[in-house]
């Protein structure tokens, strides 16, 4: 008997539902395709080959997952039903309230929305590293890793890469699982990892046996944990350093990480967030300098990143504004004087007696993106009529960076954000051939060493560094000095104690030239340091015999009164201006002894206080 059209069909849809059940119990997918290696007890990894279109991640779960949530769901969905039929009394009577009904609605509705809207912000906040890190790394090393593991690209990265947020901390361990056939270049798969990550010196260990095939990629050569001058070796480490080439810290393997401000970049920019340790890197740097003869000029709006450096010979400490202000002017002015006289003197005298042109001058700029801004205010502020609009200070400021070697003028810039209008512009910035970044975002790295590629993820270990030099970065731990270590360590070289300022190095004697010898024109935070920088530079022969040098001053530990103070051994500064920081000034020092009723001081106390007192603008009518 032929078989009708009608039995057709119910034997299409007996199958049809038995073939669903089956998926149902299985946990399958519905439609019956089969798209990842899932099965009923194992969660899959990869999408099956010829899969074609987006394949969710519910089909990545295991079968017993699946059936799980269903009979879950079913059963929720029975309870409901159940409970509409228990509470039948109850849905009549709110829906013959149907105000209240529907304000109450409204009201829970409103609570619902708010709920969700705080659940979803707090979801974003929590998930925003785990999205970044997905964006940043891990879609990218997937699409590079799919076709030499022979992976269809539709697979989600998440289910074969484990990449921890904090991949590129010491400890941290990357997993990959590979195919178990293992035909694949594994030397290719290395390289590609190494290079999608922007890892340096790792280890790759495979295991192959058995289904679990997989890689674990650990840094292998790391940077110490921390880094101090009580480890041992450390102080004869930095006691080798050149002059003009600080240690900064040690790299893999200890090596030795420095900047030469002679030959490789005359500034260094230092890029980094709040707490990345700009004043530690500073330190370490600076105190080198002085170490070695340099005279620092610490522009620090903040007042308080450098502590240590009061009253070091050698250091001319600025901290408001105005002073930093006229110190630009004045070390510009001192630029152009080397320039002109490292044109005469020539290159060939320059490369073997570089000291020709003046002491080494290192000017750490703190802070830069509120400084330019403050210079800005201030120049607004006291500019007069046919004055430029630009402020003369950070047109100074350029003009220092732009600069050569051969004039000794260094500068250490901070910024958090160093960006080219922070700074002054583009070309400004170019100047820093040298750039350590730390705890810096992905735009930042692209905005300033966009020649190193990809960049490496930023590690919140403390001290930890990258020192971009020449097109590569190198991780680095930053050798951290205590502000009495700095100290120390700065005191202990060329800049031994004594209040009349700073001595220089002696050179070899010169062969005589008939240019003469460079002279430091003595600024006004420092004139004690600048006396003795003009009475150790060797001098030349002249034809005319030289003036007749001042009176000698008397002992430092000399007590006298201020009108006394002030003629015999501070002359730059007037009466009423040591009487106006007497009373207001609290750095001033205090008196050692009295004769009737004036006051009297030590000499290398007021001395000391003039070297880093604070001063007031150009035309203030502040005395001081």
């Amino acid at each position: 008997m032929a078989q009708t059209k009608f039995d057709r069909q119910v034997e299409e849809t007996a199958e049809a539902l038995m073939f669903g059940i089956g998926r149902f119990l299985g946990g399958r997918d519905m439609d019956g395709i089969r798209r990842t290696d899932a099965t009923f007890w194992h969660s899959g990894t990869r999408v099956l080959p010829k899969v074609e279109g987006r394949v969710a991640r519910s089909s990545y779960r295991a079968g017993c997952q699946r059936l799980t949530f269903r009979v879950s769901f079913l059963s929720a969905a029975g309870g409901g039903n159940s409970w509409i039929w228990a509470h039948q009394d109850t849905a009549q009577a709110l829906w013959e309230d149907k105000e209240g009904t529907l304000h109450a609605l409204q009201t829970g509705g409103i609570g619902a929305a708010s709920v969700a809207a705080v659940g979803g912000l707090a979801y974003g906040i929590l998930t925003r590293k785990r999205r970044e890190l997905m964006r940043e790394w891990v879609v990218p090393l997937h699409q590079a890793l799919a076709v030499p593991l022979g992976i269809a690209e539709q697979t989600d990265p998440r289910r074969y890469l484990h990449v921890p947020v904090n991949f590129n901390d010491d400890d941290a361990a990357i997993r990959i699982d590979v195919p178990a056939h293992l035909r694949f270049n594994e030397d290719l798969v290395a390289d590609l990892i190494v290079k999608k990550l922007a890892l340096e010196n790792v280890s790759f260990t495979w295991r192959r046996a058995g289904k679990d095939t997989h890689v674990i990629v650990k840094k292998r050569h790391i940077p110490p944990k921390a880094l101090r001058l009580s480890d041992p070796g450390m102080r004869e480490i930095l006691a080798k350093m050149p002059e003009s080439a600080p240690l900064i810290g040690l790299g893999a393997n200890k090596k030795k990480v420095s900047v030469d401000l002679d030959h490789d970049s005359p500034h260094v920019l230092i890029s980094a967030g709040t707490g990345g340790g700009k004043s530690t890197i500073l330190r370490c740097i600076c105190c080198q300098f002085i170490h070695h003869g340099a005279l620092a000029y610490v522009l620090d709006y903040k007042r308080i990143s450098h502590t240590w450096a009061r009253d070091v010979p050698g250091v001319t400490y600025c901290r408001d504004i105005a002073e930093i202000h006229d110190a630009l002017i004045q070390l510009v002015q001192e630029g152009r004087r080397r320039i002109r006289l490292a044109e005469q003197l020539g290159d060939d005298v320059l490369e073997k007696e570089p000291w020709r042109v003046g002491p080494r001058l290192v000017i750490l700029l703190e802070e830069v993106n509120a400084t330019m801004a403050q210079l800005k205010r201030y120049w607004q502020r006291i500019r007069e009529s046919g004055d430029p609009k630009v402020s003369p200070a950070i047109d100074a400021l350029a003009e220092i960076l732009f600069m050569g070697r051969a004039v000794r003028l260094h500068v250490l810039l901070v910024a958090q954000s160093a960006t080219a209008r922070a700074i002054g512009g583009p070309e400004m910035r170019e100047n820093f051939a040298t750039r350590i970044l730390v705890r810096y975002t992905l735009n930042a790295w692209r905005m300033l060493v966009p020649e190193v590629s990809p960049a490496p993820a930023p590690t919140r270990h403390p001290g930890r560094v990258q020192v971009v030099l020449g097109g590569r970065a190198q991780e680095t731990q930053v050798l951290n000095l205590s502000d009495a270590e700095a100290r120390e360590w700065a005191i202990s070289g060329v800049h031994t104690s004594g209040e009349a300022g700073p001595p220089l190095p002696k050179p070899p004697t010169p062969t005589p030239t008939p240019e003469p010898a460079p002279v430091l024109p003595a600024p006004a935070a420092d004139p004690d340091v600048l006396t003795d920088v003009q009475s150790t530079t060797p001098q030349a022969p002249a034809p005319e015999p030289p003036p007749a040098a001042p009176l000698a001053p008397a002992p430092d530990d000399a007590v006298v009164g201020l009108r006394t103070a002030q003629a015999e051994h501070l002359p730059q500064l007037t009466l009423a201006a040591l009487r106006w920081a007497r009373a207001n000034d609290p750095d001033f020092p205090a008196s050692v002894d009295k004769q009737g009723t004036e006051l009297l001081y030590r000499v290398g106390d007021l001395k000391r206080w003039a070297r880093n007192r604070p001063r007031g603008a150009i035309g203030s009518t502040d005395p001081s």
